[in-house]
């Protein structure tokens, strides 16, 4: 490896180390939330499918949040401009509350019909709805933690909301178990447990702020104009991106939840297990994130070599992941449920789990470069075209009666279009005319 190989993967892997903990201890709360729930029976576990993809949309509608924040706090510290990244930190967090407050406003109001949308039948109902509007309590919380982690990263901080997240885990962790069988919460339990996690973590990020005010030069105000207008620009194109990977994945759930009860709960523990992998090796899209916001300005030429040695990592991180996943095929399925018909029905889509690895890595690290690049309209545009892509593969699958299988073929369409449109965009877009990297101080930080 060469001397400007190992320098790009220092900084790379010093971004991205920390990241990894930190989006994987996400995932892994909603994992625990499945493996707990899993032991309740099946109708508890496709309440929890149906009520957890209805949150992730209110959420994931709000990621805009995070990945606006980082390139552009990331910008600002580039150009020495410490009160601009303090002005857009603050009016972020500002900006967080409130969505975070509007959103379980309407979630309470609306927590039954969105359910019903879903396809969810009247047994599925009544534990889904209650356990939608608990987890909505902690929505101001976990929007102002989403701005954090993205301000931290800005600054090129990732080991601080690892902390963090850690402890929102160990929380979650220990509430768990209490929550739903030593006080027979069931369901509800799981709902309360994560809910106080999240704004525990939204606590501390709040302190550390306060401590750190000097060093982030962070200005609390309410959202305004002059702060808001970057966010609020690369924020409409971010919820359209958002609001269409998360339409592809309702729409595939709402399949799921109309052939029945068993298939539901097993394409739950099939998304989770999936989002789990995904984040996993987001960790080096948040690295691209930061280092390409930070150097694409003023270092072109950096730019250009963080992402190949990004894309290089990310295609190595997924072929790793095929291999783990198919070792642990004979007996992951059965860690999620008791139910046998639960755990054939994952069987039967195990595999595209294990073969999207790949493909999934670099889509993901490609859609980090982009965000760090500020190219929010060409992510708006692709990914309204891969939820299109999704959208008619689920028609055929709904009218075929194609099963579970058929609802995961929709995702892989969704991330072969992904992948297209990325490509042609780093073949023919910024990347095709940066400069080579100079000989000296490759990392340039």
């Amino acid at each position: 490896m060469s001397t400007i190989g190992r320098a790009l993967d220092r900084d790379i892997f010093r971004l991205a180390l920390p990241a990894l903990g930190t989006l994987a201890a996400d995932p892994l709360v909603s994992l625990i939330d499945t493996a707990f729930v899993g032991q309740l029976g099946s109708t508890a576990l496709g309440g929890l499918g149906v009520a957890t993809a209805v949150f992730s949309i209110a959420f994931f509608m709000f990621n805009f949040l995070a990945y606006g924040t980082t390139p552009l706090v990331a910008g600002a510290v580039a150009r020495g401009d410490t009160a601009e990244a303090g002005r857009i930190a603050g009016a972020a967090l500002g900006l967080g509350f409130l969505l975070g407050v509007g959103s379980t406003a309407l979630l309470q109001i609306a927590a039954e019909p969105l359910l019903g949308l879903m396809g969810a039948d009247s047994e599925l109902l009544s534990s889904a709805a209650l356990y939608l509007r608990i987890r909505a309590l902690g929505m101001p919380a976990l929007l102002v933690a989403t701005v954090a982690h993205g301000v931290f990263r800005g600054h090129q901080d990732t080991r601080t909301p690892l902390w963090v997240v850690l402890g929102i885990s160990g929380a979650n962790l220990i509430l768990d178990p209490i929550l739903i069988f030593g006080l027979d919460w069931g369901l509800a339990g799981a709902a309360w447990a994560t809910m106080l996690a999240q704004w525990i973590g939204a606590a501390v990020f709040v302190f550390l702020f306060v401590g750190r005010r000097d060093q982030l030069a962070l200005q609390w105000a309410w959202p305004g104009k002059r702060s808001l207008g970057p966010l609020v620009g690369a924020g409409r194109a971010l919820i359209i991106r958002s609001g269409s990977l998360l339409a592809a994945f309702t729409l595939a759930t709402a399949v799921a939840t109309r052939q029945g009860e068993e298939v539901v709960a097993a394409h739950q523990v099939a998304v989770q297990l999936w989002i789990f992998l995904a984040l996993v090796v987001d960790a080096l899209a948040i690295s691209a994130q930061a280092l390409i916001g930070l150097h694409l300005t003023e270092r072109r030429d950096l730019a250009r070599a963080y992402s190949h040695r990004l894309l290089g990592w990310g295609l190595v991180s997924g072929l790793a992941l095929l291999v783990a996943m198919a070792a642990g095929g004979s007996f992951l399925p059965a860690l999620f449920s008791n139910d046998l018909d639960v755990i054939r029905q994952v069987e039967s889509v195990y595999p595209f789990i294990v073969l999207m690895q790949p493909l999934n890595a670099v889509v993901f690290v490609w859609d980090g470069i982009a965000i760090g690049a500020s190219r929010f309209a060409f992510l708006a545009a692709s990914t309204v075209a891969s939820s299109l892509a999704t959208a008619a593969v689920l028609v055929v699958v709904q009218l075929q009666s194609w099963g579970l299988p058929g609802v995961w073929w929709s995702l892989v369409a969704m991330m072969a279009v992904r992948f297209g449109s990325l490509a042609w965009w780093h073949l023919t877009g910024w990347l095709s005319t940066a400069a080579d990297p100079s000989p000296g101080s490759p990392a340039g930080v």
